[in-house]
């Protein structure tokens, strides 16, 4: 008999899967499992604590990130992510515009939640978010030992993956919105400006507002080789208007005489880091090509 069930945690290998309210810990079938947390799948129980995974369903979407050796799934079936920043430990403006292309790419939201708003640096933080939010890309400020109420309303009826470098409070947050969580929390390693991994796998958890979260662990970078380097600059919303006015139709957007992008950067309309990553990403598929 094969039941339909959803993946609510992953373990590399081994996955927990919800059958009708029941929890049991699964594997898969074949070899290969490229499953994510949030997949609904069929499988097929063993016994009162266990079931074999047999196939996924189909997905209305998956975000993942993939370097020079392989893919990494992050989440499947989400409708949101939520990229956690704070300004203690700094973070990496790169890894937010990357985790923002992705979400372009595979169709969903995303949210820029700025945690920690009660220390001083957050002022700068904030500038340096402001092009994004001007780009159009919400953004929350809030304390997560404080108060979460501002993030609520942007989490309803979502089904919202929160992503973000370790250090930068993620736990903590889950801890605030769903109190049996009881994510492990750790100090920040302030000598390495950098936090602890606290997090070793994605979880889902439903909320009281109708709404579900993912829980992913932290990541010092978000790989993009999987994109094809034609599809990479409608991913940033600012350089679309430029699309198909460069003097050369496959303009690199580097050097090229006649480049509209590089017009605009010279005209200050867009960031010369958004550029820079555009041209980071295109590299990584020259270098990924045969």
């Amino acid at each position: 008999m094969v039941d339909t069930a959803r993946i609510v945690q992953s373990h590399g290998k081994a996955f927990i899967v919800d059958v009708g309210g029941r929890r049991y810990t699964a594997s898969a079938r074949k070899k290969k499992t490229d499953f994510a947390v949030g997949d609904r799948v069929e499988v097929g129980l063993l016994n009162d604590e266990q079931a074999v995974i047999e196939r996924a369903l189909p997905r209305v979407s998956l975000l993942y990130r993939s370097d020079l050796f392989r893919e990494k799934l992050i989440a499947a079936n989400v409708t949101q992510i939520a990229v956690v920043l704070a300004a203690v430990p700094s973070f990496y403006e790169e890894l937010l515009s990357r985790c923002l292309v992705a979400a372009e790419d595979a169709d969903i939201r995303a949210l820029i939640v700025l945690n920690k708003a009660d220390l001083a640096e957050t002022a700068a933080a904030r500038r340096q978010l402001e092009p994004y939010r001007a780009l159009g890309y919400p953004m929350v400020e809030l304390s997560a030992r404080e108060d979460v109420g501002p993030l609520w309303p942007h989490l309803e009826d979502q089904v919202t993956v929160f992503v973000g470098q370790s250090g930068m409070g993620k736990s903590t947050l889950v801890n605030a919105l769903v109190p049996a969580a009881n994510a492990r929390t750790n100090e920040i390693s302030e000598a390495l400006d950098s936090g602890k991994h606290t997090t070793t796998h994605a979880t889902l958890y439903p909320l009281a507002n109708g709404g579900e979260l993912i829980d992913s662990p932290g990541l010092q970078e978000f790989g993009l080789r999987h994109l094809p380097a034609d599809r990479l600059a409608p991913l940033f919303p600012e350089f679309r208007r430029y699309i198909g006015q460069c003097r050369f139709h496959n303009c690199r957007h580097d050097r090229e005489p006649g480049c509209a992008l590089i017009a605009a950067l010279e005209g200050g309309e867009i960031l010369p880091q958004r550029l820079q990553l555009l041209r980071k990403l295109r590299a990584e598929c020259d270098a990924r090509a045969p």
